[in-house]
């Protein structure tokens, strides 16, 4: 018998299987300022402890997205490590905030199969879900990924896919327990922009670039602990359609989440991604850029110190956001995304509200 393990392809998946996933985690310090080296990402929950505990939180947390990579590279082995691409997310919740110190372990169940009409591969819907070391639920998401065939001639399954909600309603969106922005002091970002300072339909370009080199997107795709081939096996990715490795989209996230920041600084935390996709590959030496437009403005029920902002961030590789009107171009009669959007990505934060009397 054999001792490798060389991952599920598609025909080895069934409906309602339960893969409980391999090794578990303890999230450290070290991985945190890793995590801010390797993205920029400023936002105080995640890197300031006095602001974190002067907001009713046991301290610093870890960033959502890390916390998710981390639990996500968990699924890989499982669910994509034969995987042609990513291809999507969906409700995706942060259901409690993590700490250093905390231990992550991932499960999933496989809720949906479709081969795809070239018999060579299908699409896998897995809905995930991360516990902590006391077994609270820290974050659940469901996603979709097109996985390789061993044989190309092996039966299909019936196809079935799941219906997935179009977005996480404000009333459940999950929020901190303990957390109070009603004492939140602006200067701690330099952004005097709030709750109240978003209008829907209103388009915000970050203005700042990064450009991401091979060894910072390996870097951090050894960090989360994702061993997806296509991201590590160039020798493997010479003969395919792109010739070469692929970044992992859930860092191109990180990168515009944190490019976000100029003009959604306070924006303190994700609380829920409704949907994503990656559009369009992106590699080593791309040069990333984001916009993001206001989709919804939401109170929170019994909140008079936080509010939400449902966002639509675009990441647009090797182009200023400015320069890209509309992500959807026609092609030989075809709606497409344009070549340089990478990301198409809609999410929903929590951003403190501005006290009564107090102005801009």
């Amino acid at each position: 018998m054999s001792k490798q393990q060389r991952g599920n392809f598609f025909e080895d998946f069934r409906l309602g299987q339960v893969l409980q996933h391999g090794t578990p985690r303890t999230v450290t310090e070290g991985d945190a300022a890793l995590y801010i080296a390797l993205t920029g990402s400023r936002y105080p929950l995640h890197c300031a402890q006095p602001v974190a505990a002067g907001m009713g939180l046991k301290g610093q947390t870890i960033d959502d997205l890390l916390a998710f990579h981390i639990a996500f590279g968990k699924t890989v082995a499982d669910v994509s490590f034969n995987a042609v691409a990513n291809l999507g997310y969906a409700d995706m919740r942060f259901t409690r905030p993590v700490y250093p110190g905390d231990t992550l372990r991932s499960e999933s169940r496989v809720i949906g199969l479709k081969e795809n009409s070239n018999g060579s591969n299908g699409n896998v819907y897995v809905r995930s879900s991360a516990f902590n070391q006391d077994g609270d639920q820290v974050l659940t998401w469901a996603r979709w990924v097109m996985v390789h065939k061993r044989d190309p001639a092996a039966s299909a399954p019936e196809a079935v896919v799941p219906e997935l909600p179009d977005h996480v309603a404000a009333a459940d969106l999950p929020i901190p327990p303990g957390l109070d922005a009603a004492a939140y002091d602006t200067r701690v970002t330099g952004s005097p922009h709030l709750w109240e300072d978003y209008t829907p339909g209103e388009r915000i370009d970050h203005v700042n670039g990064m450009t991401v080199d091979e060894s910072d997107h390996t870097l951090a795709t050894k960090l989360y602990q994702n061993n997806a081939r296509l991201h590590f096996e160039e020798h493997m990715m010479k003969p395919s359609r792109f010739g070469r490795r692929l970044m992992y989209g859930g860092h191109v996230i990180s990168i515009c989440r944190a490019l976000s920041f100029n003009g959604l600084a306070n924006a303190l935390s994700i609380a829920a991604i409704n949907g994503g996709a990656h559009c369009n590959p992106a590699f080593a030496g791309d040069t990333f850029y984001a916009c993001s437009e206001v989709l919804d403005r939401w109170p929170l029920p019994g909140r008079s110190d936080l509010g939400a902002l449902r966002l639509r961030t675009l990441g647009i590789k090797n182009q200023q956001s400015e320069e890209v009107a509309e992500p959807m171009v026609e092609v030989d009669g075809r709606r497409r995304y344009h070549e340089n959007v990478v990301l198409d990505l809609d999410y929903t934060v929590l951003i403190p509200r501005r006290p009564p009397g107090r102005t801009a």
